[in-house]
């Protein structure tokens, strides 16, 4: 007897059979449609919910396993987040699903799916649909935040190690010299 068996024995409740489960096993068939689909920008938990569909788990383990399937998976979701852009303009635009866009006529429920859409883009693809951020200071002309040290009560000696060590970093972070010893830089 199982588990589940032994413990509804005795109760109203009746085990549902689920029948043979979602597939598991990789078929170039079903990793088509996915790819498809994504690339027409439907999500991929969406997709998963069709019953003839793995689930999401299972499309990340054929990710790991098929290195084909997976380069096919990613330049399918950026095709997906260019199709969701696509969209989002028709939208703008009062176009309706036949035309490309999602407009239901009414401006403000539009306004809530370009809104909604939008925001999903900036998390799923931050790099090319996300905000860029600058830190400023807050200054009069709200320029880049500065860091100033004063240096004033350092000894020669001191100055020259920081003027080394500020050398190397600089070297190091564009792989050159920046005028440090042996520098001909004046």
């Amino acid at each position: 007897m199982t588990k589940a068996k032994a413990q509804n024995e005795g109760s109203d409740i009746t085990p549902v059979d689920r029948g043979p489960g979602r597939p598991t096993t990789y078929t170039p068939e079903v990793a088509a449609e996915i790819i498809r689909r994504l690339s027409e920008g439907e999500p991929l938990a969406v997709i998963c919910r069709d019953e003839h569909m793995p689930a999401v788990r299972t499309v990340s383990d054929w990710k790991a396993a098929h290195p084909d399937f997976s380069a096919e998976f990613a330049q399918a979701r950026d095709l997906g987040h260019d199709a969701i852009a696509v969209r989002i303009r028709a939208t703008a635009r009062g176009k309706v699903a036949e035309e490309g866009g999602d407009s239901t006529g009414d401006v403000q429920r539009d306004k809530l799916i370009i809104d909604t859409d939008l925001k999903l883009l900036s998390k799923w693809d931050p790099r090319r649909y996300g905000d860029k951020h600058i830190h400023v200071g807050g200054g009069p002309d709200d320029a880049p935040i500065r860091h100033e040290v004063d240096l004033t009560g350092l000894s020669d000696e001191e100055l020259e190690q920081l003027e080394r060590i500020r050398s190397k970093i600089g070297a190091a972070l564009t792989g050159g010299d920046q005028g440090g010893e042996g520098s001909t830089q004046a």
